[in-house]
């Protein structure tokens, strides 16, 4: 096998497209674009983030949710990672988002992007936001047999490679069960 080296990159595939929405000190709704986010624990995301309209909202507001980026919203999820919050108040709206007040925390649910994690932050220091995942709710169009459909919800992921979004394929196994044939 021959291997090409690409150097210290932060180059990991599949990244999801993670779009965290806040409600500022006057209760308006905003959106940003985060790649950099994984799940760390079963009640927790961690999620990698500068200085953004944001992270002044998360220190106001204590809550944010985590929206999974859709082939179908992909534009408007794009939108909202290239402009800035402090720079265009309603861009949001300019996304074309609708905002429905979560149930379980301080921020906004996105009508549009049919699954979020709702959740309340733990920490945020250095750049890394620590949140804790108080309920994940998804739309019953992206629903199967009681749980959230991947091929209904047609989340994208980032390719750092090449500056693209990607759609996710097909299912090619069984987790926690494939591996099995080789005991």
């Amino acid at each position: 096998m021959s291997r090409t080296d690409f150097g210290a990159k932060p180059i990991m595939l599949p990244q999801p497209v993670l779009i965290i929405a806040t409600y500022d000190e006057n209760g308006n709704p905003n959106a940003m674009n985060a790649a950099w986010g994984i799940t760390t624990d079963y009640q927790e995301i961690t999620i990698s983030l500068g200085e953004h309209k944001t992270t002044d909202n998360l220190a106001v507001r204590k809550a944010f949710t985590v929206s999974m980026a859709t082939e179908d919203q992909m534009v408007a999820c794009d939108y909202v990672g290239i402009a800035s919050g402090r720079n265009v108040p309603d861009k949001f709206a300019k996304a074309g988002f609708h905002a429905t007040k979560s149930k379980f925390v301080d921020a906004p649910l996105i009508d549009e992007l049919p699954m979020a994690l709702e959740c309340t932050v733990k920490s945020f220091e250095d750049g890394i936001l620590i949140g804790t995942i108080v309920n994940v709710s998804a739309d019953d169009s992206v629903i199967t047999d009681g749980k959230v459909d991947p091929k209904k919800l047609k989340p994208i992921t980032f390719d750092p490679c090449n500056n693209t979004y990607v759609a996710l394929g097909d299912v090619v196994g069984k987790a926690f069960s494939d591996g099995n044939k080789l005991r």
